[in-house]
């Protein structure tokens, strides 16, 4: 018996098991954006020109306006980056349950889906560029968040910079290995 389906070669066709891979892969994506998405509305509801907010004691180091509107700027930016790379990874995750044809409606065997795999992987990288161009949004704002709380990094407390060196450092590197194990299951 013939199929319906046209022919296509293997390298359109995937497993159950690597589906379900890319499945995981972007439900991990999904969760994290919205962890990240829950910090900037908890960021957007904060006042940040509230006079009485603040640990700065000399006038000198207190934050300019810019710096509370760059807050609120790359917050908006952050959310926009997390909701883009979110709403992306769900449409492919439902993209992959419609292109799975279902023997009988109540057995267990799917036929392997039909997944053109270079779509797959440009989405999937799109889905990073999203989260990672969210997070570093997210650490811009939260640079600013600390010169408002703790005064300017112009005016050297060594409060802000304990608060933003460490921040410029492990999240980079927690981007790189992320964006290196991306680059790898890109290739993949």
């Amino acid at each position: 018996m013939t199929s319906p389906l046209p022919a296509m070669d293997d390298s359109c066709r995937t497993n159950q098991g690597s589906t379900s891979i890319h499945i995981t892969a972007l439900d991990g994506i999904v969760n994290v954006n919205s962890l990240f998405t829950l910090g900037v509305f908890i960021g957007l509801a904060w006042n940040p020109v509230d006079p009485n907010n603040n640990l700065v004691d000399n006038p000198a180091c207190l934050a300019h306006r810019f710096h509370a509107e760059n807050l609120v700027t790359f917050h908006v930016f952050s959310f926009g980056c997390f909701l883009f790379s979110s709403l992306l990874a769900l449409a492919l995750k439902q993209g992959f349950r419609l292109s799975q044809r279902v023997t009988h409606p109540s057995a267990l065997d799917v036929i392997p889906a039909y997944v053109n795999k270079t779509l797959l992987r440009a989405v999937l990288l799109i889905c990073a560029i999203g989260s990672v161009s969210g997070s570093l949004f997210l650490v811009l704002a939260l640079v600013n968040l600390a010169q408002i709380k703790l005064g300017t990094l112009s005016c050297g407390s060594p409060l802000t910079f304990g608060a933003v060196v460490p921040l410029l450092i492990f999240v980079p590197a927690g981007l790189l290995i992320y964006t290196g194990v991306v680059l790898y299951a890109f290739t993949r």
